[in-house]
């Protein structure tokens, strides 16, 4: 299974523009940062010039996890997250950008089941185990580790040494009531993911992870899981759906062609949720969606700029006959946006896998 970050994913880059963090390494999530990217509106940073790790823990996301889960960055590697032998650097910004829409449209819904799943799990000396697949900047962790009690240990994996930096600098250090966070760090490609890299685990999470992944991907994933009998909480997989408003003729078109951008070299792009929920419940899991969409309104208008401009790229480059009529129609976009007169609701989905504990019932 690639790394989403070392995302997508986020991984950490976002290879997908219309959804919204990673384990891909190099996968926005089919976010449009890549193409923003590519026109300078974002660009990738390197190893020196990022912002400070107190800037990352105030507000940090990773690229994958920042955008809408669209396209890859420029500088990615186009085969996708795990393929390429230097880690990806993805845009500090746009993963501070996305964040708080990020956190916003997580299922909280989903967390309940969670909880009481965890609380039927052994009791361990070190608390509960958590490892974070693409965790970019460690958006994920920031969010949920806060919501649940008792002690946690996160082990956050990315391909982005960098990026890993950054995670493990801004991690939280309390649970939701008051027990002590810990985190480590592991670099690594999740392809390689195996049921032993989970030993131990209590729950595993991602952000913005699944759609960036091959269908051969999400079963290793699913695997590894169900091997270890640990539940999964993978949230913010684009849904393939967009509402924009006002409506627009192009509409669909562009929503069209930005998913067909993100299926390609084999991604599973808006399939990803109806491919794991199969593939976990093949492993005996009982799997739990829910919607998580990100609601952007003239509050978000920076944000919404930035997806525009990659949701609409990507559709372009999947289908290059489109480039002048999806120009105007960004700039009448872009100019509702400004003044304030553009909401946009972009489509995803939370899912929530309760594999059998390996050592007992269901």
């Amino acid at each position: 299974m690639g790394t989403r970050d070392g995302d997508g994913s986020d991984r950490s880059g976002e290879r997908n523009a219309g959804r919204g963090p990673a384990d891909r390494a190099g996968a926005v999530d089919g976010d449009p940062t890549a193409q923003a990217a590519r026109t300078g509106t974002v660009s990738p940073t390197d190893g020196h010039d990022g912002p400070s790790p107190s800037a990352v823990e105030r507000t940090t996301l990773r690229l994958r996890e920042a955008v809408p889960t669209e396209v890859a960055p420029a500088d990615a590697d186009p085969g996708g997250p795990g393929r390429s032998d230097e880690p990806p650097r993805y845009a500090p910004a746009w993963l501070r950008l996305r964040e708080p829409a990020d956190a916003a449209a997580r299922a909280h819904d989903l967390l309940d089941p969670l909880r009481i799943r965890l609380a039927n799990l052994p009791s361990r000396a070190d608390g509960l185990v958590v490892h974070d697949l693409g965790c970019g900047t460690g958006s994920m962790g920031r969010w949920l580790a806060p919501l649940l009690d008792g002690a946690q240990h996160w082990v956050l994996h990315d391909r982005d040494p960098y990026l890993l930096h950054f995670a493990a600098v801004g991690a939280p250090r309390s649970a939701a009531d008051g027990s002590r966070v810990t985190v480590e760090t592991r670099r690594g490609d999740l392809a390689r993911l195996t049921p032993d890299a989970l030993a131990g685990a209590g729950l595993v999470t991602a952000s913005a992870l699944l759609d960036v992944l091959t269908a051969e991907e999400v079963g290793t994933l699913a695997a590894a899981c169900a091997a270890a009998g640990c539940p999964a909480l993978l949230t913010l997989s684009v849904a393939g759906r967009v509402e924009l408003a006002p409506a627009h003729p192009l509409d669909a078109e562009i929503t069209e062609a930005f998913n067909d951008h993100q299926r390609r070299t084999g991604l599973l792009g808006p399939d990803a949720v109806t491919s794991a929920a199969e593939a976990f419940a093949a492993h005996g899991a009982t799997v739990r969606a829910h919607p998580s969409p990100w609601r952007l309104g003239p509050g978000e208008a920076a944000l919404a700029e930035q997806w525009l401009r990659g949701w609409v790229g990507a559709a372009v480059e999947q289908r290059p006959e489109l480039r002048e009529p999806a120009g105007r129609y960004l700039e009448e976009r872009l100019a509702a946006c400004a003044a304030g007169e553009l909401r946009v609701v972009v489509h995803h989905t939370d899912l929530l896998a309760l594999c059998r504990p390996t050592g007992g019932s269901s």
